[in-house]
């Protein structure tokens, strides 16, 4: 396959042994300048320039965004989507896991253990917000820090005021989260490719250190996932749209927490402590997954007028508990089942023999208003309007 590596590094240890792993497979690579794209939207189909040249094909894209470039990085990512190349970390996936807040939105709805986590931005709500987690000590996160930087450990309710207010008054937007006591200095960063863990280790901080960053001075050493850590990195990874991450997670009685999903990891400390090609796995999964390029599935399924997705959920009370998805009825109505989710598993393209269960959430195509009755309306408030005061206008307090 051709392969153009998107990267302003060229020279890091990751973007050499990610270009040497693919010329040892025998496939074309580049190092291609991020910046140095423009993207062409003149034509009649949708194209790249590079150098102020038109960009020649590639079969495939590796992006190494870089944190201060987010924004440009993921437009020319979702330009490459928008040309059938493929790429394993989407453009949405790199953008939302760029956004702490968005990030940790998106996994909470999964499901997935995090620490416990609040977001406010009035300072008479940041004590009750601290409260919320559990109290001081908390740790507050700064939405767009890296490599531990932005992170600051708050041991009492007033220090935690206090930075949590000097840091909004900067307009900074910050993270308030538990801060969890048995995993103090340690994590886990797990490198997911494709549907598995191809390699993870441990990182323990420096001395009295909390981040356990190996750019802030901490150690690594190999670890063997537990079945638990390994679902949750999987899940996480592909929850946010990306097939190459690296997950960091936290050691606590509860199991593993979520910490933090990051589209670029490097790849120099992980391969020094576990002696593995990562790399070279990462090349493989490309190699193997080129014919299968980034599809909006919803942009596409919604061309057809009166056609649409829908998540359809199978409450107790529904009449399709009990029946199997060929006795549903759904096909005779033009609904088509393209998911089953029950729980955290995931049943891909579910046959006629699946057997609804209470609770059930399925992801359909079809008639949007067979659909639509198919779906509880939502509970509205059907106050009578009032008529208007005679003072319509008057002093009040903001809320």
């Amino acid at each position: 396959m051709k392969l153009a590596i998107l990267s302003r590094a060229p020279r890091s240890y990751s973007t050499q042994r990610l270009r040497t792993a693919a010329q040892d497979r025998g496939h074309q690579v580049k190092v291609l300048n991020t910046l140095r794209f423009g993207i062409d939207l003149s034509g009649d189909e949708p194209d790249l320039q590079f150098r102020g040249k038109r960009l020649s094909t590639y079969d495939a894209i590796l992006p190494r965004i870089g944190n201060s470039i987010t924004y440009f990085g993921t437009a020319v990512v979702r330009q490459f989507e928008q040309m059938d190349v493929y790429t394993p970390n989407t453009s949405w996936g790199i953008a939302n896991s760029r956004d702490k807040l968005r990030a940790t939105q998106i996994l909470s709805r999964h499901n997935i253990g995090m620490p416990p986590t609040t977001f406010v931005r009035d300072r008479a709500d940041v004590i009750p917000a601290i409260e919320r987690v559990g109290g001081a000590p908390v740790v507050i996160k700064l939405l767009e820090g890296t490599q531990g930087i932005g992170v600051i450990l708050a041991p009492e309710m007033k220090t935690a005021e206090a930075i949590i207010e000097t840091l909004q008054s900067t307009k900074q937007n910050v993270l308030i989260q538990r801060f969890v006591k048995e995993s103090k200095g340690r994590d886990i960063r797990a490198l997911v490719v494709g549907d598995r863990v191809v390699a993870a280790m441990r990182r323990v901080a420096k001395g009295d250190e909390f981040r356990s960053n190996v750019h802030r001075g901490g150690s690594v050493e190999p670890v063997e996932l537990d079945p638990d850590f390994e679902r949750a990195a999987v899940r996480s990874a592909q929850i946010m749209g990306l097939r190459v991450a690296g997950v960091d997670m936290l050691e606590s009685d509860e199991g593993p927490q979520v910490m933090e999903v990051n589209s670029s990891p490097g790849l120099e400390g992980i391969e020094t402590a576990t002696k593995l090609d990562v790399a070279g796995a990462i090349i493989d999964h490309i190699d193997n997954q080129v014919a299968f390029p980034e599809i909006d599935v919803r942009q596409r399924l919604t061309v057809s007028t009166g056609y649409g997705v829908a998540e359809i959920a199978v409450h107790e009370a529904s009449d399709l508990v009990g029946k199997s998805l060929g006795d549903s009825g759904l096909r005779e109505r033009d609904i088509t089942a393209l998911t089953l989710h029950r729980g955290t598993m995931v049943i891909p393209n579910p046959n006629s023999h699946h057997v609804l269960e209470a609770g059930d959430r399925m992801l359909c195509f079809g008639k949007l208003e067979e659909m639509r009755s198919m779906i509880p309306s939502r509970r509205r408030r059907t106050r009578k309007v009032k008529r208007l005061p005679k003072e319509p206008i008057h002093d009040a307090r903001p809320e």
